[in-house]
């Protein structure tokens, strides 16, 4: 038996030892062949990959590392079409799993996702077959923001290629995401123009959004290397107009003008055609993409890299992005969750003493009917509100649907300031009910109704805040 283990593990030890060996996944044409890698990145964490190469590839061909958008743990798989297209035109694409371990929606670290990515470099790098002066970097949205960063780290990388980047904070982008995919459904009004652009200060001022006033500028001015930038006309999540001049007039600084910028017709924020004005994205790359990706590495590669060029169609952006003020001390996410305790309480404290009372037998209190209108529309315009506008934020990177909709209004939306005036005015009642009743019936009660009327007082700055009370 000890021989049997033994003869076991000496066969394992072997098979660890052996070099990766070349597969096929999903997918991937007989032209291409890919070998699994795994490499060490931020933190040390153990990231695995495929290196995608022409099946005829020369000795000495240029290798390029494909970084994530932003997303937990998004499967290599993601950028498949584009290795495919990139292996074609002569190099060899290295792209892998992004982590899950140290990012989540509400916590990420920019700079441990570069570290992600050197070592990607440095694993392509040494791949047979590879020139290791010529190993690039490639990033898709928010890997726009993590590959300038590795790239001001290291000499190792060659190129730096951005596609659908930004030059923006990521609060301020984000923000300017979801109202241009809003206004792209036709949306108008409180809802885009002052609930929306609340809801992320008060979420970043909490803490739950993450790297919310990253700089790119400084990162972008120190990247030595050739810079080619993409962007689809209709990119929907980048401002692609305003980001461009920002991020030449970084890398100018610098000292950089070995860049050109490119922008695409029909294009959409990954460069991926869309047939919709960048609302829904087709698996096909924009014409002309892989091809000038292709070109662009071997003129940089040869020392040839374009200087200050920008050239396709103008993009088509509606509105201007804005920034983001912090926030005032009424307007901080701590405040705004006393407040919403508080309405709770109040809006909430009415139906809650009427069950204890059913309860517990006692006897009936004459009801104040508009008292039972302003504690049920306080909680469903409070929590109503907020569950609409959370949907919004958390989809938004993927241009959510508002729903139905009545001019440039969503039916939903209207419901809800429908409801929150309502309940202003059976707030309104029901003082005037109170102040009338003055101290006749039992005192219990006089506090009932008046804690709900102190509610709606509450509720009245609160829904101008948040556009429930606005046109």
């Amino acid at each position: 038996m000890r021989k049997i283990l033994a003869t076991l593990v000496a066969l394992l030890v072997i098979a660890l030892a052996l070099p990766a060996h070349a597969t096929a996944p999903p997918g991937l044409p007989g032209d291409l062949t890919s070998t699994e890698v795994s490499f060490r990145g931020g933190g040390n964490l153990e990231l695995r990959g495929s290196v995608i190469s022409p099946a005829a590839a020369t000795a000495g061909r240029p290798g390029v590392v494909l970084v994530h958008g932003a997303g937990t743990g998004t499967r290599r798989e993601k950028l498949l079409a584009e290795a495919v297209a990139f292996a074609r035109q002569g190099m060899s694409v290295l792209v892998y799993d992004k982590r899950s371990v140290g990012y989540s929606l509400f916590k990420r670290s920019y700079a441990q996702l570069a570290e992600d990515a050197l070592g990607a470099v440095g694993t392509l790098r040494r791949q047979p077959g590879v020139d290791p002066a010529k190993v690039g970097l490639w990033g898709l949205s928010e890997g726009g923001w993590v590959a300038p960063i590795a790239a001001g780290r290291s000499t190792d990388i060659a190129f730096v290629i951005l596609v659908g980047a930004n030059a923006l904070s990521p609060l301020r982008q984000q923000s300017w995401a979801t109202a241009a995919g809003l206004r792209k459904a036709g949306v108008g009004g409180s809802l885009v123009d002052r609930a929306e652009p609340s809801l992320y200060r008060v979420i970043a001022d909490g803490g739950m959004f993450p790297e919310p006033k990253h700089d790119p500028v400084p990162f972008l001015a120190k990247v030595r290397q050739p810079v080619l930038g993409i962007w689809g006309v209709h990119d929907l999540l980048t401002p692609p107009r305003e980001t461009p001049p920002i991020m030449a007039e970084a890398l100018e600084a610098g000292g950089n003008r070995r860049y050109a910028f490119r922008f695409f017709a029909d294009a959409d924020h990954a460069a991926h055609l869309t047939p919709d004005g960048g609302v829904t994205r087709l698996p096909e790359l924009a014409p002309g993409y892989a091809e000038l990706v292709g070109t662009w590495v071997r003129e940089a590669t040869s020392g040839r890299a374009p200087v200050a060029q920008v050239s396709g169609p103008d993009p088509v952006q509606a509105s201007d992005s804005f920034g983001m003020p912090p926030t005032a001390w009424w307007e901080s996410a701590a405040m705004q969750l006393v407040v919403v305790v508080l309405l709770l309480v109040a809006f909430g404290g009415y139906p809650v003493v009427a069950l204890v009372r059913r309860v517990r037998r006692r006897a009936a209190v004459t009801p104040v009917k508009a008292a039972r209108l302003a504690s049920a529309g306080g909680l469903v315009a409070l929590l109503g509100g907020f569950s609409y506008l959370l949907y919004l934020v958390m989809t938004g990177g993927k241009l959510s649907v508002p729903g139905p909709m009545a001019g440039d209004r969503p039916i939903l939306w209207l419901a809800l300031q429908a409801i929150a005036v309502a309940t202003v005015a059976a707030a309104a009642v029901t003082a005037a009910a109170v102040a009338r009743a003055g101290r006749a019936g039992p005192r219990g009660e006089r506090v009932r109704l008046g804690l709900l009327v102190a509610g709606g007082v509450v509720f009245v700055p609160w829904a101008l805040y948040w556009g429930l009370l606005l046109p």
